[in-house]
């Protein structure tokens, strides 16, 4: 692919594998931007004994070919905050060593096609606000005004409702970041080799814990490098690798597509990154045209038994058929797109997790085994955050922020299922784009765990969610309402009342004035017993659990005084 022409530097001041030491205190084991990120930081904490090992070359794998969007914005503060350190870090990096990153602080402007994704837009204004962003509601007008260049508008505005500007937004270049990151790492005093194939974890079993403790890692050549600590960034191919040392990381591969065109009019180099979400689109400026992908709300999955080996550097076959979803609605948003040229065709395959949450953090089958992976095709805009605080949880035992939405700990041994990975990363993709809508269920990969009384609620009306893979009632709905005719479309708005709020209702008065049963199935459920049971659970309770008679409702706590549930 001609724009990546810098995809092999000519020094990448990596070293041999046949020096490699017998011993490093953290192995990391990817060169992409997230390993690299990991080793920069833990050299950056004064951790110099890094030893980040690459199989090809740096870059290879996904970030050579992510489309390089740095959004700031998430679904929490604490992602918002992770995010955000992109920008500092890129600018800061540059400074360091020296590198461009080619980050571009153009800002993001994003559309609204109808009322209710508008509604969801001034929202994400305001909690974009109270996480310390800039953000700014967009007129039609004012959108417009935004994307024209020398005279020429480049979006049609005629049937929008508006937009949501965030000028702190932009876009970088994957390669030179990742190029950055390792510069910075060895600047601090850590090692890099690329050429190394890792092909075993090595591991030891804790007697009665149920758990094991990493060694070190061995690679193709059979040399062993002993390690305190491993950190797994494989990208893609994090799952099969993790499963040789018995450790769930449930991600699954699918095919992600753009383009880059020619020259178009109205594109120049501050052109900021546009995405118009009810066409599943997203634009940046690329030279002189336009870089067009998309998350189309059917993705492909592709490699369910694993990733091959030898696709570092590869891309897979165009399929304009399936791109076409996108194209079609990129081309009415962006009119001169019906006459442009595709110079680049990009299917590259990218890892998407079943909540659409990267994976961080200590897995919890192996003491000292560190995961970051499964970025979603956002690893670009979370690289940094996600490094930083891996950094500081194996260095200092723990992450000071709450990030258990990105935890490893989260899933569970029903996620190491390929079809289950296959059928909800379908789904998954599509949700980058797809309207957020409260309390909305996924419907793909359903039915997965089921309490004994599924059959007797489903008799009785009940509407399922699903938590954790159980089926648990959400509530139960009458058996004359409309809304159970499957002939009937669910409706959303944003205007009234949720269709189910009268159900609810009543099954609440119902429990404060008569009894209720619930089936509590889905829940954990931990005995402990013993004549030291009150006192444990009184130092880990923040409410009083001494009542006898009476059900608690309490969160539990970790060794600093902080909530773990």
């Amino acid at each position: 692919v001609p724009s990546y022409k810098h995809v092999y530097p000519r020094d990448t001041g990596a070293m041999a594998a046949a020096a490699l030491p017998k011993h490093a205190r953290v192995v990391v084991v990817g060169g992409g931007v997230i390993g690299c990120s990991v080793a920069y930081n833990l050299a950056k904490r004064g951790w110099k004994d890094v030893l980040l090992l690459e199989k090809h070359r740096l870059t290879s794998g996904t970030t050579w070919h992510a489309a390089g969007l740095v959004g700031q914005m998430r679904a929490s503060k604490i992602e918002t905050e992770l995010s955000a350190q992109a920008v500092h870090v890129m600018k800061a990096l540059e400074e360091e060593t020296g590198l461009s990153t080619g980050f571009k602080q153009s800002g993001s402007l994003t559309t609204a096609q109808t009322k209710e994704r508008f509604e969801i837009m001034q929202r994400n204004a305001a909690r974009a606000r109270s996480y310390g962003l800039e953000a700014e509601i967009f007129t039609p007008q004012e959108c417009a005004d935004k994307m024209t260049h020398d005279g020429v508008t480049l979006i049609r505005t005629e049937d929008l409702q508006g937009g949501l500007w965030l000028p702190g937004d932009g876009s970088g270049s994957p390669t030179d970041l990742t190029m950055a990151f390792a510069k910075g790492a060895r600047m601090n005093g850590a090692t890099i080799a690329e050429g190394v194939n890792v092909t075993e974890f090595r591991t030891a079993n804790l007697r009665g814990t149920g758990t094991s403790k990493v060694l070190g890692v061995t690679t193709e050549d059979g040399t062993q490098i002993d390690a305190d600590y491993v950190v797994l960034c494989g990208g893609q191919w994090s799952r099969q690798m993790a499963k040789t040392a018995k450790i769930n990381v449930p991600l699954h591969s699918c095919e992600h597509f753009y383009v880059t065109t020619n020259t178009l009019p109205g594109v120049h180099p501050g052109l900021p990154v546009y995405r118009d979400n009810d066409s599943f689109t997203y634009f940046r400026e690329w030279g002189t045209g336009l870089l067009v992908g998309g998350f189309e709300p059917e993705a492909k999955p592709i490699w369910t038994e694993g990733v091959p080996p030898n696709f570092e550097f590869n891309l897979l076959p165009d399929d304009y058929d399936h791109f076409m979803q996108i194209w079609d609605g990129a081309a009415h948003r962006i009119p001169c797109l019906e006459e442009a040229e595709i110079n680049t065709f990009v299917n590259g395959p990218e890892s998407f997790t079943t909540d659409n949450q990267y994976i961080l953090g200590e897995a919890p089958e192996c003491r000292g085994f560190f995961v970051a992976a499964g970025f979603n095709s956002a690893g670009i805009a979370n690289a940094a955050g996600a490094g930083s605080t891996l950094a500081e949880w194996i260095t200092e035992g723990a992450p000071s922020s709450d990030v258990w939405g990105v935890d490893i700990r989260r899933f569970g041994g029903f996620h190491r299922s390929p079809m289950f990975l296959r059928d909800r990363v379908k789904e998954v993709l599509g949700m980058h784009y797809a309207m957020p809508w409260p309390r909305k269920e996924l419907e793909s990969a359903r039915g997965l765990r089921r309490s004994p009384l599924y059959p007797a609620h489903a008799e009785k009306g009940a509407v399922f969610g699903q938590r954790y893979g159980w089926e648990r009632v959400n509530y139960f709905m009458p058996p004359d309402h409309p809304a159970t005719d499957p002939t009937i479309p669910e409706t959303h708005t944003v205007d009234q009342p949720p269709h189910w709020l009268p159900f609810v209702q009543e099954e609440h008065r119902h429990t404060r004035s008569k009894v209720s049963l619930f089936d509590v199935t889905s829940f954990a459920k931990l005995m402990v017993q013993g004549p030291d049971a009150e006192v444990v659970m009184q130092r880990l309770c923040s409410a009083d659990v001494s009542e006898i008679g009476k059900c608690v409702y309490t969160g539990m706590l970790n060794e600093h005084g902080g909530y773990a549930s």
